[in-house]
């Protein structure tokens, strides 16, 4: 399934960590690498990548997660789908990442995956806009890790 998604990783004295994700490795279960974002051309503060397929992003929060950060309590994993209103927040929590909810916002599933699709990214809707139509939501086991990620 095409849809595009772009990821921001923030995280504080991170370059080390971050370095073999601005590389390509088959070895992982998400394929795509990372761009140091570094304005002026000073330390860099984030990383960013763009992923065109959501089966090229599964395992993603995952992989970042298992990562030694140096200072986990800084790393904001920031992710956009193509179908969302706004950016979604992600911080690690007790050892996982998972999603922050943010004020006047929403995610929604549209259905539950088989083997044919991958899994629903959901979309992260601003409530603040007026009303929306949305498909009938189905529950999600976890709701701060939606599947595709």
């Amino acid at each position: 399934m095409s849809r595009i998604a772009e990821v921001i990783v923030l995280a504080q004295d991170a370059d080390e960590i971050m370095e073999p994700l601005t590389r390509y490795d088959d070895s992982r279960t998400w394929k795509g690498v990372f761009h140091a974002m570094a304005p002026g051309g000073n330390w860099g503060f984030g990383w960013g990548a763009e992923f065109v397929r959501v089966g090229s992003r599964s395992g993603l929060l995952k992989h970042l997660e298992s990562l030694p950060w140096p200072r986990p309590e800084s790393v904001q994993v920031l992710i956009h789908d193509e179908e969302d209103d706004c950016f979604g927040l992600w911080m690690i929590h007790d050892g996982r990442l998972v999603e922050i909810p943010l004020p006047r916002t929403r995610r929604y599933w549209s259905g539950p995956h088989d083997d044919e699709f991958p899994p629903d990214p959901g979309i992260l809707a601003r409530t603040d806009h007026g009303s929306v139509d949305w498909a009938k939501e189905t529950a999600s086991e976890d709701p701060s890790r939606p599947p595709a990620w």
